[in-house]
């Protein structure tokens, strides 16, 4: 009786009319309107009615009729005021939503757990970050944004209230169902981190729920299972734990979630659960933190309460503590019944029941539910699962990515030509996201054996060891530690290598390591997604920045707040196109125009590559490399060959660097590089007058030709089947030519013919010529200069001349049916005829490679000779070769690069900067830069299987049409 007289004291003292309390934060735009609606249905109701709306029950959208039918009926019989879905689909989730709203006489309230998105309980919907991740992020506006995504995506489903952000301060690495759910340890960092989440998702239009109050990080009991215990004195709880709540509530936090906890430092009662304790509810949350808005208890059917014996009790309990709405009764026909036999034996006063019951009308109000409309369920999946989402969540993975340490400066690994990578996988979830995009830095080769000593031996030829831990990113309860085997392993792999180790789980992982002293590089990616994955090999390589920052403390060794911080390298990173201000639906065309040329047949595949402002945001495979259903399909590291392209990729290159050295300039005569020329016809032709093709040289000179006998077969007069002192240039299979040949082509340019009048004139010949110039200046071939010079250190590693010494068939495109010279299929071996016959490497011809290292090369170019965090030239020198010295003589090309069309037909889409360059080749390839969209667009196929006489590729403007539908899909 005693307890009901206090009660009754306390309730006497609220101020009823709540509609008039500015500081209520379930108050609409429009309070009079607001207020209105509350009353008129609060008066409208039967007692049983008003009862029924404190009730919100649990519902599944996977349960079928059955279950549907449970959930009706409470509607129909107890009038209950809101639903709480958990797991289903989101299409069949909004059908049931709509079934149900439409059973009640007053719109359902709904809620969910959706803490990092509705993915927490439903498939098929888009997961953001956890708040473990979210908290090492220092930019509190990507928070916000996520919280307003998160918002948004529960206002489509329906959801009014959120039961989030969490707000518990995890202190104890052992908390078995907070964890990853915490933003972190310290105090500031998490009520920052709510704070910016609250506002986003209230922006919305969806209400945030603060839980689990007071405090839920300190334990190492599950609260489903058990009733776990706060030990901290009243002083500490009032200043950690219940800090973030009076911060949130003083910026219109609107609900709360008491907790299923015992705190004997509020509660005397032992064993008594927060949830249902008066002192805790109503005197520190609502009277001492001057809360207003919804009060919720936690799930009624939790475990560890043994005084409340019969079904109700615990119910009526919430009630009398000061809770509004109660969370997933075991019982609601009996709670119902307890609470009304209460009522009507006025231990409770209708003043208390319109209390609560007003709030949560004042709660539907303001979410609309006083003009409810049905959920629209078309494109229902699409709406969760937006490319803008998929933007902020790589943004967000970005910036929490944390490198805790850096000896060395091992990171971000430079000098790509000295380093030779392993990775070395362990955990049991996939890694393959990780080590992919490893491979697209630099070589970089995963190393396994079924024991530690098989192991450290395998690694002793490596100088550097990426060390990946990955664990299930399913949910965040999922194991998280090294199993002691690993940890040994890890121990003998970092006392014998150069290690770089990457957790993809929370930091908690390394509390287990018991020493970081050989540990090199160790970075943070918190969790194990694609996402995370590919962007913290990026920033092991250094094409996206190092940011974050330890939302934990990891033993003595790393506190919160640590975090290595470092800048790009400037070289490519991976992404999506809204990244970089362009439309995915628009480029997805491209699709079908590159499908189209395989379908047509106008070449077996294609790799199509895309790149702006840095960002690789197109990389896609079409086709196969010959036709047929049983041939290869295309491969992302298969390579082609590039043909012409290797005048831009490989002799280019090494001449630019020349003529910043010193050594030529573009004035240079042929006679003064070569004195063979001094009495030749092209004594006085400068390299910027044939580089230009602007030299009145001869287009191409057939040289294989004079090697055919009668049968127009390859003669025995220059060919042997096998290599021989005399015979050792290496043609294709089986064909090797007399090693004097090389030389006599020389001559035979030399000699030749000089055009009768000077006009542009695409021509090989000057990079024949320039070939004997460069190999003979540095005394090495042109395939280890440029392999010495630019490959091995921008990481194009799938870049070569004579690629059957290092790739296997497997991965090289074959480029031709030859049935006029070498009578094979050409694969591994340059298309060119006059390359084939330099041994596969000419200036003009001879390199393969894929589409992602054609980018890196040209990408350097666009970024002025800087790449990776290396200059390999001069501004002013890529400015130079870049320029269209003969555009009054209608004459486009640079020195080198190609350039866009002057008139009406070209090599461009005709939509392009006149300062883009770039070329195409032979096999059906093509590169262009454009520095002013900051666009790379690199086209590799193999158009000349089987046969290279036609060339509808060329002739129906696939290329340049793909061009045109890159740049409509700028959109910034």
């Amino acid at each position: 009786m005693r307890k009901i007289l206090v009660l009754l004291t306390i309730i006497l003292t609220f101020n009823f009319n709540i509609a008039q309390n500015t500081n209520n934060p379930l108050l609409a735009d429009n309070e009079a309107k607001q207020e209105q609606w509350v009353d008129s249905v609060y008066n409208s109701m039967s007692v049983d009615e008003k009862i029924g709306q404190l009730f919100m029950v649990r519902a599944f959208s996977n349960q079928g009729l059955k279950h549907e039918n449970i959930i009706s009926q409470l509607i129909m019989n107890q009038h209950i005021g809101g639903i709480i879905y958990s797991t289903g689909g989101p299409v069949a989730q909004a059908k049931l939503n709509n079934r149900l709203q439409e059973l009640s006489k007053t719109p359902l309230l709904i809620g969910m757990d959706a803490e990092w998105g509705l993915s927490m309980r439903l498939d098929s919907t888009f997961a953001f970050p956890w708040n473990m991740t979210l908290g090492a992020i220092k930019d509190n506006k990507i928070v916000e944004q996520v919280g307003y995504h998160i918002g948004e995506h529960c206002k489509r489903i329906g959801v009014h209230f959120n039961f989030a952000p969490v707000v518990d301060i995890n202190t104890n690495p052992l908390n078995p169902i907070i964890g990853n759910r915490s933003f972190g340890e310290d105090k500031d960092n998490v009520t920052e981190k709510a704070l910016a989440f609250m506002k986003g998702m209230q922006d919305a239009g969806v209400l945030a729920n603060a839980k689990h109050f007071p405090g839920h990080g300190d334990t190492e009991t599950d609260s489903h299972k058990t009733l776990p215990t706060i030990s901290f004195d009243e002083k500490r709880i009032d200043s950690v734990e219940l800090y973030p709540y009076r911060e949130l509530i003083k910026h219109g936090l609107s609900s709360v979630m008491v907790a299923h906890l015992n705190v004997p430092a509020l509660e005397s009662r032992s064993g008594y659960p927060s949830s249902i304790s008066e002192h805790i509810v109503t005197d520190i949350l609502k009277d001492s933190l001057g809360f207003k808005g919804l009060i919720y208890t936690d799930a009624l059917e939790m475990k560890g309460v043994s005084e409340f014996s019969e079904p109700g009790d615990i119910d009526l309990a919430a009630f009398l503590a000061g809770n509004d709405v109660l969370l997933i009764s075991e019982d609601v026909p009996k709670a119902v019944e307890k609470i009304k036999e209460a009522y009507e034996n006025e231990v409770i006063t209708e003043e208390r029941l319109a209390y609560s019951v007003k709030k949560i009308l004042m709660a539907k109000y303001k979410v609309d539910l006083h003009d409810f409309k049905p959920i629209e369920t078309e494109n229902l999946v699409e709406d969760l699962n937006r490319i803008s989402d998929q933007l902020l969540y790589e943004t967000a993975i970005e910036n929490a990515i944390t490198v805790v340490k850096n000896k060395n400066s091992i990171l971000p690994i430079r000098k790509l030509e000295s380093k030779q990578v392993a990775y070395v996988k362990l955990g049991d979830d996939d890694s393959s996201p990780f080590f992919k995009e490893l491979q697209k830095y630099t070589k970089v080769h995963e190393v396994s054996a079924e024991n530690l000593d098989e192991l450290i031996t395998k690694l002793k030829s490596y100088n550097t060891v990426v060390v990946g831990f990955h664990r299930s990113n399913d949910h965040p309860w999922k194991d998280y530690k090294f199993t002691d085997t690993e940890l040994v392993w890890l121990y003998e792999i970092a006392r014998n290598n150069t290690v770089i180790l990457d957790v993809f789980v929370k930091p908690y992982a390394l509390i287990d390591i018991d020493t970081f002293e050989n540990i090199e590089g160790l970075v943070v990616s918190y969790q194990n997604s694609k996402t995370a994955q590919e962007k913290s090999a990026q920033i092991i390589f250094g094409s996206v920045p190092a940011k974050g920052v330890l939302p934990v403390s990891i033993q003595d060794v790393y506190k919160f707040g640590d975090g290595i911080t470092y800048n790009m390298l400037s070289n490519l990173s991976y992404s999506i196109p809204e990244r970089v201000g362009m439309d995915s639906n628009r480029l997805s065309k491209i699709d079908s125009v590159a499908q189209y040329a395989v379908d047509k047949e106008m070449t077996p595949g294609i790799q199509l590559l895309v790149a702006r402002k840095g960002k690789v945001i197109y990389n896609k495979n079409f086709g196969r490399h010959t036709y047929g259903e049983n041939a290869e399909p295309v491969k992302f590291n298969d390579i082609y060959d590039v043909a012409s392209l290797t005048k831009i990729l490989a002799t280019l290159p090494l001449l630019m660097e020349m003529e910043e050295k010193g050594v030529v300039s573009l004035d240079t005569k042929l006679s003064e590089i070569l004195p063979d020329y001094a009495n030749s016809n092209k004594a006085n032709v400068t390299l910027k007058e044939m580089l230009s093709h602007y030299a009145k040289l001869k287009p191409w000179i057939p040289f294989y030709f004079a090697t055919l006998d009668s049968t127009k077969h390859p003669s025995i007069k220059y060919y042997r089947k096998a290599p021989t002192e005399d015979f050792n240039i290496k043609v294709a299979n089986e064909l090797y030519l007399r090693k004097d040949y090389v030389d006599s082509m020389q001559v035979i340019i030399k000699d030749s013919e000089l055009l009768n009048r000077l006009r542009y004139r695409y021509s090989d010949l000057p990079y024949y010529i320039l070939k004997k110039y460069i190999e003979g200046h540095y005394n090495k071939s042109l395939s280890e200069l440029v392999q010495d010079h630019f490959y091995k250190s921008l990481g194009a590693n799938y870049t070569t001349y004579n690629p059957s010494s290092k790739f296997s068939n497997k991965n090289i495109v074959p480029s031709e049916d030859d049935k006029y010279y070498r009578y094979q299929i050409v694969q591994g071996y340059v298309h060119d005829m006059g390359a084939a016959m330099q041994g596969g490497v000419g200036g003009h011809a001879g390199v393969f490679s894929n589409a992602n290292d054609v980018a890196k090369i040209m990408q350097m170019y666009l970024q002025k000779g800087y790449y990776g965090g290396k200059r390999y030239f001069k501004t002013e020198t890529l400015d130079k070769f870049n320029t269209c010295y003969y555009c009054d003589n209608d004459n486009r090309r640079g020195i080198g690069f190609d350039k866009p069309q002057l008139g009406d037909s070209g090599p461009t889409c005709g939509c392009i900067s006149m300062t883009s360059f770039g070329h195409s080749g032979f096999t059906g390839t093509y590169a262009w830069a454009d520095p002013e969209e900051e666009i790379v667009y690199v086209f590799l196929a193999n158009r000349t299987f089987p046969s290279s006489d036609t060339n509808t590729l060329l002739r129906e403007n696939i290329r340049t049409e793909i061009q045109r539908l890159i740049y409509e899909s700028i959109i910034d």
